[in-house]
């Protein structure tokens, strides 16, 4: 009979202590779920949006859900558009969090303007841009540790251009790199545009029309670097800005007082193209792999962690 007791007893205690256990354990988790939460709080970004005349506030991370929704179209590969998530959150850090809904910084578009875009297949498309934002939540690219300036555009002419090419600096990481996708992947790869000699001197100021013109010079990268017009020397920048033309790279082609132009690709040159991301993408690449690729020497950090 004492032996039952004790038995008994030794039972009863072994329960106890598993019950504390089990009490403890459940005590730690639901206080490193609190912890986590409050964490995750106090680390958000807010992004300063200004939207014509009006500026407010805006989380980071739902700010993207707006702009890579608009920047690149949803039915592209996940990587890709986790590698354009990345991309655009890079270049708003870059930006000290405070940008425009424009070209000039990223284009953004609310939930209601998205679900004009996308109509039918807006349920889809949000739950892809948000899998590919959250994906990826806080990651930033930087250089010598800091945010570098992601520059991304449509579609390369073969290769991507360094960033002195078109714009004023030289930068270590965006340097002109091979885009072979592009060719395959973009469906308006190569686009002409034509004018008379009259109307392309009024798009370039002057008050006659233009005797002669041609491409005088082009960077490795294939994009114009000038053109000869008459006496006057104009960088392909200026001539694809004054025309509109989808890029930088053309050959020119005059026909009487026809002026044509044949464009390879669509953008500025500079940085990652979103054509050759979908197509690495679609080779199996993953969006760091894509990310690395277009950006030279480039490092994945946390903003929320810095």
């Amino acid at each position: 009979m004492r032996l039952e007791i004790k038995v008994f007893l030794l039972g009863a205690v072994i329960f106890c202590c598993l019950f504390l256990w089990v009490q403890q354990v459940n005590m730690f988790e639901s206080i490193v779920r609190v912890s986590d939460s409050e964490k995750k709080e106090q680390t958000k970004k807010m992004v300063s949006l200004t939207r014509g005349e009006e500026t407010f506030e805006i989380e980071l991370e739902t700010y993207l859900k707006g702009v890579v929704g608009s920047e690149m179209s949803p039915s592209y590969e996940m990587e890709a558009l986790k590698a354009q998530a990345v991309a655009a959150r890079t270049f708003v850090a870059s930006r000290n969090y405070k940008v425009d809904d424009t070209t000039a910084s990223q284009v953004y578009l609310d939930d209601e303007q998205l679900q004009a875009v996308w109509k039918g297949q807006y349920e889809t498309s949000r739950q892809r841009v948000e899998e590919a934002v959250d994906a990826t939540r806080g990651e930033i690219m930087t250089y010598e540790g800091k945010p570098i300036t992601a520059f991304f555009f449509a579609s390369s002419a073969g290769k991507t251009a360094n960033s002195e090419e078109y714009y004023n600096s030289a930068l270590a990481y965006l340097r002109s790199v091979d885009s072979p996708w592009d060719e395959t992947t973009d469906e308006d790869y190569i686009s002409t545009f034509q004018c008379t000699k009259e109307a392309l001197g009024q798009a370039l100021g002057k008050d006659a029309s233009v005797s002669s013109i041609q491409v005088s010079a082009s960077y490795e990268s294939g994009y114009v670097k000038t053109v000869q017009i008459d006496d006057q020397s104009y960088s392909g920048r200026e001539i694809r800005e004054a025309l509109q033309l989808r890029s930088s790279c053309f050959t020119i082609k005059v026909q009487g007082e026809q002026v044509i132009f044949t464009i390879k690709g669509s953008g500025h040159g500079v940085g990652m193209s979103q054509e050759g991301a979908q197509g690495m993408a679609l080779e199996g690449k993953s969006y760091t792999e894509i990310l690395k690729h277009y950006y030279s020497g480039i490092q994945l950090d946390d903003v929320y962690n810095s």
